[in-house]
This record gives C-alpha cells, structure tokens and sequence, in this order.
C-alpha cells in the first residue's frame, strides 16, 4: 500500500489546530474560488477540450425547460453502470406524472464485447419491458400488418459516459468509462447505435433524444415545479447544469443553434474544476487521494465534495492519528482491516456518526466539549453530551470494527469532529458551484461587486439529486451559508432547492417529448 500522510507533533493541540486550518474555509477562499469558477465556466462555453468539460453533452441542444402542463407517454432508457433501467414515464399534464420501470442486468461479457452484441441487448431490455411492464398496450408489427401503418413509440436515452453531443438526438461516444470497454463504439453516434439495434429487430421505437442525468435533473424538477434555472447532482458523484443564452455560448458559432438564439441547457460536468490544483484548498490527504485514485489528476472538483471519496478523505485522516508520533492521538494506535483498507469507510458512516451528534436535543448545553486534546471523563461531561459521544461509539465499534471498550470518549469526539470538518468543507464548496450559475445567469452578483442583476424578485428553482444533499444531515443547511456569503442573502433566500424526482428517467421523457416538439415546429 503507497504511503499516507503522517503527522508528527510536541504538543497534540498543535496537530488539530493544523487540521481545523486545513480543512476549514473562510469568506475570501470562497470568493476567490468562485471567480476561478466563472473564469472557467467562461474558456468552456469559448471553445471545446478543456477540462472544464463544456465537452461531452455540453451544449446539450435542449432549447427550453417544462411547466408542468406537458402530457403524453414516452419510454426513456437509462444506462449508467451495471444495471440499465427501462422505464415508461406518463405526464399528466399538472405537474405529476406516473412510471412504471424494470431494471435488467448487463453482464462482463456485454460489457466488453460487441458494440453490437450490447446494444442488441439494450433493444431485447426494451422489448421485455414493452411485453411485460408497461401500461399502455403498444401494437406490434405482425405478418398482417403493414409496417407503414405501426406507430412508433418514442424513447428518451439517458448516456452517463463521455459523448460529444451534436444535436439533441445525436452524439459520438468518446470513451467508456465504470467498466465498459466495448468493442468498436468509440467514435460513433451512440443514438444510431441504439436505433440500429431497434431496426434490426423490427421494433417500432424511435430513440428521439440522448440526455445526461444532471441535464435531466434540470427538466425533471422544471416539470413537477412549473420551472427552474438549475440541476445539479450532490452524490456518489458531482455535476451541474443551467439555462444559458446561445448568444453566451461562442462555441457554436456557425451553428444553426446560434442562428436560432434563445436559450440552451448546459451541462457543465464541473467535476473537472481546477483540475490543475492551483485554485483548489488541497491539503495532503486530498493530495493522496487523488494520487491513489484511478483517475489522478482529473476530476479534481469532485475529489473534494462527492460522497465516492469522502469518506476515504476522512480514514486517510483517521490513520494518520492513528499513525501520529511521537504517541498516537487516535484509538490508542490500534486500527482494524476496515480502517486500514483502501475505501474501507464510506460517506454513510460519517452520515450515521453526524446523526447520533445531531441527536433530538439541540440545546447549546448538548454540544458543549473542551478542545480535541484534552482526554474526557464522563464526570466532566453534561449528560446530554455524553449519551450522543456513546452513541458515536457505537457508530465506530459497528463500522470499523472496533471492540466498544477500545473506543474512548475522546475517540468519538475526535472521530466525529474530523467528519464534520470533512463534509462541511464539501457543502460549502458545493455552494461554490450554485453561486457560480447564478452570478453566470445574471441573477446574483459575487460579494464585493456591483453588477446588475435580473428577476429581481424571480424564484431560482434548483433541482438537486444524489445521497448527500437528500440524507447528509445538514447538508443543504451549509450549502446555503455559502451561497449566503457569495451572493447575499436577499438571492440566497429565493433560492428554491428541490428533490429531481427520478431525474434520468423523467428527465429522458420530457427530453423526447421536446425533441417531438421541435420537429414539429421545424416542419410546420
């Protein structure tokens, strides 16, 4: 195992203060990084290939966003990793709509064999659901009956991979990526791909539409809320995107988008931000991190915020108290085969060990603990604060692996303090991000600058997914502050942040059903 960062210290206090700096930042940090932001929010919709994406689905030639009075029945396939999901998605017309789905597992072998062999496999998924799951009764082609007379069933695809998107129902894979390798697909329309699959069985579903999953976030939360400005996912992993102005967007110049002007979905894949490192607040276990990942040096921004890699920023700190000399600061220098392995912890034992802090009481007395190096006794500790430290305990003892008696009062306090630092970094840094769309769409300017801004008393819907904004406790709560210090809080409070309801399924509908609409209104 490559080394992790150590600590070596005199005083102990001076090993957590250290940490308290690296980990915690203040008002100027998050100003500066939101211009970086903006700057490179700025080169990506110039020009393609940099690594602030604005490369894959970016632009996403989705011109217009739901209200909530769309109606019809669409089929949308979702594909993103081992499973794909099928789905059929009725829009009601009144801001709710109804889906029924299936998944269906993809196996090694499709996923590195034949584009055709897994593509046939996509169009078999559909087919089964069709005949088996989905509520309206869509006709077949039989001996009898004449092809030209079949209505075909239009379906929205949902492509987590990298693809540069050339129109709304077209784009070229770039590269696998989460496993798939298959064979002969790079390069090629991924779309065609799919609709070539559903000719060769004679299967009258049309692919109308590719979308990524923040995009569909987007148009999700557009729909069930009667509008919105923003998507973002705040999960396993991290994405933005927002409505644009074409006339923002020099990259598609020559281009009948431009020609057309209005507006156009974004997808930003900030992930990628500041992969360079110059910007982001790095500190060695960040560093670690990404030199022990998979993918070093790229998809910087989401090493630090995204619930994949949270959790191992915070074992890499645990371990190095573990580690620290010239005594251990942690678990009295005993660790357990979940600590010392490589992603052995993930974000939800820092959710579950932040729950039992946050506990039923919220008192200020519920709280109250003397600074990381001084040793706890429970004679010394309010019993509001030492239920929620035992409970903490437990947390650990169930998770790591530890024997409860090993674990003391000060292990869980340490413990529960190196989480919080860890996962507010990561909220705030996601309000980064919010503020960044918000200055760029012209409804808010970053502190310290006069700019004038639009729909002054506007409501900024933001549809969000993924486990840390829905379950992280608060989350959301500290994502706000930051949003507050960047762009005051008169914006920040008509900030509308809301759950995408099954944002890659619906999502894929309500992008097939505008992808019907704009052909109609090109051959009208």
């Amino acid at each position: 195992m490559a080394s992790l960062p150590s600590l070596q210290y005199e005083n102990p206090q001076v090993v957590f203060d250290l940490l308290d700096r690296q980990f915690s930042l203040d008002e100027n940090v998050l100003v500066e990084l939101t211009k970086t932001f903006l700057e490179e929010f700025k080169t990506g919709l110039g020009s393609y290939n940099h690594p602030m994406a604005m490369m894959t689905f970016s632009p996403s030639f989705v011109t217009g966003v739901p209200d909530g009075t769309e109606t019809g029945t669409f089929l949308a396939l979702d594909l993103g990793g081992t499973n794909l999901r099928v789905c059929e998605v009725v829009l009601n017309g009144d801001k709710t709509f109804s889906l029924r789905q299936q998944k269906y597992k993809v196996s090694e072998t499709l996923k590195s064999g034949e584009a055709t062999a897994l593509f046939d496999y996509l169009a078999d998924s559909v087919d089964a659901f069709l005949t088996t799951h989905a509520t309206t009764e869509y006709a077949s082609p039989t001996d009898e009956t004449p092809a030209d007379s079949m209505t075909d069933v239009h379906l929205g695809l949902t492509f987590s991979f990298p693809v540069e998107q050339t129109a709304l129902g077209s784009g070229k894979i770039l590269t696998w990526t989460k496993g798939f390798s298959a064979k002969n697909a790079v390069g090629k329309d991924v779309v065609k791909l799919l609709q070539d699959a559903f000719d060769r069985k004679h299967m009258h579903v049309k692919c109308v539409a590719l979308v990524n999953d923040t995009v569909g976030a987007l148009l999700s939360r557009a729909y069930t809320a009667g509008g919105c400005i923003s998507g973002a996912i705040f999960g396993t992993g991290t994405n933005g995107a927002y409505i644009e102005q074409v006339a923002n967007i020099p990259k598609l110049a020559g281009t009948a988008a431009a020609a057309r002007g209005g507006q156009m979905v974004i997808n930003t894949e900030w992930g990628a931000f500041n992969n360079s490192r110059s910007r982001l607040p790095s500190t060695p276990f960040d560093n670690a991190i990404d030199r022990l990942s998979i993918n070093p040096k790229y998809q910087a921004f989401e090493k630090f915020i995204s619930g994949m890699y949270l959790g191992e920023i915070v074992r890499h700190v645990l371990v190095a108290l573990v580690d620290a000399s010239p005594k251990p600061l942690l678990f009295g220098g005993k660790s357990t085969p979940a600590l010392n392995k490589h992603y052995g912890l993930d974000t939800s034992f820092m959710s579950a060990t932040e729950e039992a802090w946050m506990g039923d009481d919220a008192s200020a007395d519920a709280f109250d603990l003397p600074p990381q190096s001084v040793e706890l006794r429970k004679e010394d500790i309010s019993p509001k604060v030492l239920a929620k430290l035992d409970k903490i305990r437990g947390v650990i003892a169930r998770i790591l692996g530890f024997k409860e008696e090993v674990i003391s009062l000060k292990d869980a306090a340490v413990v529960r303090w190196i989480c919080s630092l860890v996962a507010r970094r990561a909220a705030l840094l996601s309000g980064v991000a919010l503020a960044t769309v918000l200055i760029q769409t012209e409804h808010a300017s970053l502190k310290g600058e006069h700019t004038q801004i639009k729909g002054l008393n506007d409501r900024l819907g933001v549809g969000v997914d993924g486990s840390l904004i829905e379950h992280y406790p608060n989350f959301q709560t500290i994502l706000r502050e930051s949003l507050r210090l960047l762009v005051g809080e008169e914006v920040e409070s008509r900030v509308e942040i809301g759950l995408a309801k099954d944002g890659s399924g619906v999502g894929a509908a309500l992008c097939a059903l505008m992808a019907l609409k704009t052909t109609s209104q090109a051959t009208s």
